[in-house]
């Protein structure tokens, strides 16, 4: 049983000292610069971060939406058979092939103010956008803080833990002194090894729990598992801060409505359901827009005819019925010209300019549902407003009296220090005596 209990010491201290004096020395992490890298290298940061490009480039469309639209179309081709030739609108047989070119302009002049209801709606919403980003830093910052902070508590506990064994082997070894002498029992040596097993166990807990929370830190950071981290302890004085139980909870809730990210996020997004609301209701308006068209044509078939001076003959065309002389008609040579490309298209352009004016009357019942939509959106975020504010609130009240319990604890422990310390020094020089073991 003693080998055993001196063997998992020794196990045990080599766990505890294997990577200081194995690896290299590692450069160690603060809280700040965790908190730093933190948002610059989180993959949720980074996935917000495109979700903010997103809605930016929905506002630059938007805005682009003002715009004339332009659209421009051309086909070539070949007919064959009985068709309606491009160029002359009439029917002809045979093949041929044609070209045709168009383009079109629009410009809508008014549409129930939609476009600028629905900038401010995207401009908006990219507001929105921006402040959840700056939210989800702030939580990932406070996530990052609490993450070294409980590897503080483990690292911390580390130490403890081995005090403890140190203070446990020392026990046993007087222990195991007095009992060979006869003065105690052997019962006392087997419990103090118990003990000593017990603490060793809870000081492999401890370095598991250290370990643990350092993984931890590195998901939060984005870095590699496997690559050496050490944390760098602070030296903090926390008797400068432990004047909380002085500031008011409505005050600090004043100020963070300010300042957090998803209370102003949920204020621009109730504004923008505003938006989309009115910008829904447009569609219930009448829409006046102009537009223009132009376009031209090319047929390989498209050709003149012209008579030469050269006669080729006489052609009868009827007879005289008392006499029944025949009639003829001289009989020329027909002259062929094929219209050149640059001709046509010019022969061919056309001109179009049309001002429409489209009032919606029975669509489905679709702008009627997009409006009830719209509605029922901005209900909804204004409940999302309300949850935020309450929620905010909720966590100031409890953040802050955690806050003053933990300054009132710390204040205990720290007089539960001060009169152990007292007691250990009158039992030193009692026992310097001889006047107790």
């Amino acid at each position: 049983m003693r080998i055993c209990v001196r063997l998992s010491a020794m196990t045990l201290a080599l766990l505890v000292r294997l990577a200081a004096v194995a690896a290299p020395p590692v450069e160690k992490w603060g809280l700040q610069r965790c908190v730093k890298y933190a948002v610059e290298h989180n993959i949720s940061i980074r996935q917000d971060s495109l979700n903010a490009r997103l809605a930016r480039y929905a506002l630059l469309q938007s805005k682009y939406a003002q715009l004339p639209s332009l659209n421009a179309s051309s086909g070539y081709g070949r007919s064959f058979g009985r068709s309606i030739n491009p160029t002359t609108n009439q029917f002809v047989d045979g093949s041929y092939n044609y070209l045709s070119a168009t383009g079109s302009a629009n410009l809508t002049l008014f549409n129930g103010y939609q476009l600028r209801n629905t900038i401010a709606k995207n401009d908006l919403a990219l507001k929105a956008s921006l402040a959840d980003l700056d939210q989800l830093k702030d939580d990932i910052s406070l996530n990052v803080a609490t993450a070294f902070l409980s590897s503080l508590l483990a690292y911390e506990q580390i130490h403890i833990g081995e005090n403890q064994v140190a203070l446990t082997k020392a026990q046993l070894a007087q222990t195991r002194a007095f009992a060979e002498a006869g003065r105690l029992p052997e019962l006392n040596v087997a419990q103090l090894e118990s003990q000593l097993a017990s603490d060793s166990s809870n000081l492999i807990n401890a370095i598991a729990n250290y370990t643990s929370s350092v993984l931890d830190i590195k998901v939060l950071l984005n870095l590699d598992l496997s690559a050496p981290f050490e944390i760098d302890l602070p030296n903090v004085e926390p008797n400068g801060m432990l004047q909380l139980e002085f500031l008011q909870p409505d005050d600090i809730f004043k100020t963070a409505h300010e300042h957090f990210g998803s209370v102003k996020g949920s204020e621009f997004r109730v504004a923008s359901a505003e938006k989309g609301g009115k910008a829904a209701r447009g569609a219930l308006y009448p829409q006046l827009s102009v537009s223009g068209q132009v376009g031209t044509n090319w047929a390989s078939n498209y050709q003149t005819y012209g008579f030469s001076n050269t006669l080729l003959g006489y052609q009868p065309i009827g007879f005289v019925s008392s006499s029944h002389d025949t009639v003829v008609q001289p009989v020329y040579r027909t002259i062929y010209n094929t219209i050149p490309f640059g001709q046509q298209l010019s022969d061919n352009f056309r001109q179009g300019l049309s001002v429409n004016l489209n009032i919606p009357i029975l669509n489905g019942w679709q702008a009627r549902y997009a409006v009830k939509q719209a509605e029922v959106n901005l209900e909804s975020q204004r409940l999302s407003r309300y949850n935020s504010d309450l929620t905010l609130k909720q966590n100031v009240y409890k953040a802050h009296n955690n806050a003053v319990n933990s300054v009132h604890k710390y204040d205990a422990a720290k007089r539960a220090d001060d009169a152990a310390r007292r007691a250990l020094e009158f039992a030193r020089k009692r026992y310097d005596l001889g006047l107790t073991s």
